[in-house]
């Protein structure tokens, strides 16, 4: 890919953002803002996600309320909580303890019900809540769930059961099971209907790697359904286009029962980019966009610079959904080990606007704690960038009045 000095348009935000001290970023960022705003057209999406590492806040009572109240001055409108990860439940679910799954209720230090309280406190500040559902089909090895039933993972070609993810060798919930099906319905059901979510969100792990499928039960199925074996190739596009129609049919039926539930509540997915989702997760999100399964699409594109950054918002499929669908782009805030500059932040938000696209960050630590900057820094940078509480999406190809334009994509 061409550097960044072949691109003038990219390379003068880069030079101003990235070669001055944080308070000329802060100096500048107003210019990255769409100046206009219409009541009529929709509202930007400004997400955040608490992880399981934000449980210290999330669990006591005072951070939590302070928390929510920090996000709704500096104008978010949506929190994506965890709710369900290695294989537990993150709330005090009765479908994950009846089925013994686990003898443990997350509950905060006062005693409260950390789920309710947060989408009460969300709900109070006008900031949708919207349940994440991390783990998907994936669970540890040595989880009650992979432990009690072992007949509802798949495996390789070779047998194999895990493979090595994000938080380690995992095992995999055989999606195509009604079993498995069930149980991921009853999950998302209670916390629709037992805490009113506004929703419930899916990413990358609602999706199986296409190295799994080899188990007797898919392979029967597969048989049944074509009239021949699955593949030796587990890249053969006939066997991952009947996996990835699969699990479309699954998440399609999943999102009719909480619509029938909860009218209004959202089906919110934050999958990978598409080739990426599509070949390598059997994760057709296109598909899922087209049919009205999902109701908004967080794309993670989580690069180290801003040339790696930008090619992923002109991708047809992200402009094809964002003229359907409430669309954002996701953006690493920061990790432990990894921390993100304010000035890469800003920069990738002022890409997104110039393409009629939302942000989301992952993850809510990160956002003013783990960056290099000091947190008040941080604090003041975000409520410069962020900017109107709500802020307007123009129509397609639609810019503010100084945002850059992107350059095209490279040859």
């Amino acid at each position: 890919m061409a550097g960044l000095n072949r691109r003038g348009p990219l390379r003068g935000i880069a030079l101003v953002l990235c070669g001055v001290l944080l308070a000329g970023v802060l100096a500048c960022l107003p210019l990255l803002s769409p100046a206009a705003k219409a009541q009529d057209q929709p509202e930007e999406l400004r997400g955040v996600w608490l992880t399981a590492n934000d449980m210290p806040v999330l669990r006591d009572r005072g951070r939590m309320q302070a928390a929510v109240d920090q996000l709704a001055e500096l104008g978010f409108n949506r929190l994506y909580p965890v709710v369900w990860n290695g294989g537990f439940a993150y709330y005090p679910s009765r479908v994950s303890e009846a089925r013994q799954l686990q003898d443990f209720t997350f509950r905060g230090l006062q005693g409260q019900d950390i789920l309710a309280e947060l989408i009460s406190a969300g709900r109070n500040r006008g900031l949708k809540v919207i349940p994440w559902f991390e783990f998907g089909f994936m669970a540890p090895p040595e989880s009650p769930l992979a432990q009690r039933h072992r007949s509802w993972l798949t495996q390789t070609r070779d047998g194999g059961l895990t493979s090595t993810s994000a938080a380690g060798r995992v095992v995999w919930l055989n999606p195509f099971r009604p079993e498995v099906q069930q149980l991921i319905t009853d999950l998302v059901l209670e916390v629709v209907n037992d805490w009113g979510a506004d929703g419930i969100q899916f990413d990358d792990h609602m999706s199986l790697p296409r190295e799994f499928g080899y188990d007797p039960f898919t392979r029967a199925l597969y048989r049944k359904d074509t009239g021949k074996d699955p593949p030796a190739n587990p890249e053969d596009p006939a066997w991952v286009k009947w996996r990835a129609d699969r699990i479309t049919a699954f998440l399609d039926q999943l999102a009719r029962a909480v619509r029938a539930a909860r009218p209004g509540a959202l089906i919110s997915i934050s999958p990978n980019y598409y080739d990426f989702a599509y070949k390598l997760q059997l994760q057709d999100w296109r598909e899922w966009v087209r049919r009205g399964i999902a109701d908004e699409l967080l794309v993670q594109i989580y690069r180290p610079d801003l040339e790696s950054y930008w090619p992923h918002l002109i991708r047809p499929e992200v402009q094809e959904a964002r003229q359907r669908i409430p669309t954002a782009i996701a953006v690493m805030s920061g990790q432990r080990n990894r921390p993100t500059p304010l000035a890469l932040m800003a920069q990738k938000l002022a890409a997104n606007r110039a393409r009629g696209l939302g942000v989301a960050f992952f993850y809510f630590e990160s956002l003013w704690s783990l960056g290099p900057e000091p947190p008040a820094e941080r604090i003041a940078g975000l409520a410069q960038m962020l900017g109107p509480r709500r802020q307007a999406l123009g129509g397609a190809g639609a810019r503010g009045a100084s945002a850059p334009p992107l350059p095209p994509p490279p040859p």
